[in-house]
């Protein structure tokens, strides 16, 4: 018998939200954030969650813990933003997330051509695809210690449709 204990299913992430937002970067001028995450609401729990992205992340060679990947310099890498009709579509194998993109953050990629996405294995349940998230709350989360220590630390290029 073959054990599939590392094959991957995309439903053990549970539901998996990609947030959009822009804020002023080191330089002073805006940066394109993408937040990731899983709400942790499979049958597991957050931590069952937390165990399918970590996999996720290490099938597609993003590494957890801060280590920034730049994907401008690796087009091989397998996880591509793209950026059509206000949304951020982040592509993967097996995964397509998308989020809707407010103006100052489609400004924000306009000005830059990419984006950083971190891709965290912490369940953030209060993020509910369609729930307005306050922005104290979304800072909280996404500048959190245990978040971002827990994620992937990846600068995508965009790309669009037209070119």
């Amino acid at each position: 018998m073959t054990s599939t204990s590392t094959e991957f299913r995309p439903a053990e992430l549970g539901t998996l939200v990609v947030l959009a937002w822009s804020g002023e970067a080191p330089d002073g001028s805006d940066m394109p954030y993408l937040l990731a995450y899983s709400l942790g609401d499979t049958a597991g729990g957050p931590e069952a969650t937390a165990v399918a992205v970590e996999r996720l992340l290490e099938r597609n060679g993003l590494p957890r813990g801060g280590e920034l990947v730049d994907g401008t310099s690796r087009p091989s890498l397998p996880v591509s933003l793209l950026v059509e009709a206000g949304q951020a579509v982040v592509r993967m194998p097996q995964l397509v997330a998308q989020a809707d993109a407010p103006p100052e953050w489609l400004a924000a990629i306009r000005a830059r051509g990419y984006a950083y996405l971190v891709f965290t294995t912490r369940a953030w349940p209060e993020g509910e695809p369609g729930k307005a998230v306050e922005p104290a709350a979304l800072a909280e989360f996404a500048g959190a210690e245990e978040t971002l220590s827990a994620a992937a630390h990846v600068v995508l290029p965009a790309t669009t449709l037209r070119g």
